[in-house]
């Protein structure tokens, strides 16, 4: 059950952050989420199979500002201490 998290850039273009394996093992979601979604940016973690396969839909995939409801993008680009 890969998780990927998604946020919409300025332009309206969804944005789909992928964490390794590794890293979801030692922060988890929530933190690289945190990290390294935009400051002020909401977002949702979603499971991978929620990404629309084809890439051409991708580009034209839109997702509703009131489903991003899992966090917001904190000021630091950095991990806090785990």
């Amino acid at each position: 059950m890969h998780q990927k998290i998604i946020y919409k850039q300025d332009n309206g273009i969804v944005t789909i952050i992928s964490p390794t394996e590794e890293a979801l093992a030692i922060y988890g979601i929530d933190a690289i989420a945190k990290k390294d979604v935009p400051f002020g940016k909401k977002y949702k973690i979603i499971l991978a199979s929620e990404v629309p396969a084809d890439r051409a839909q991708r580009a034209q995939w839109i997702v509703d500002d009131a489903l991003l409801t899992d966090g917001i993008g904190a000021l630091s680009n950095e991990f806090t201490e785990t």
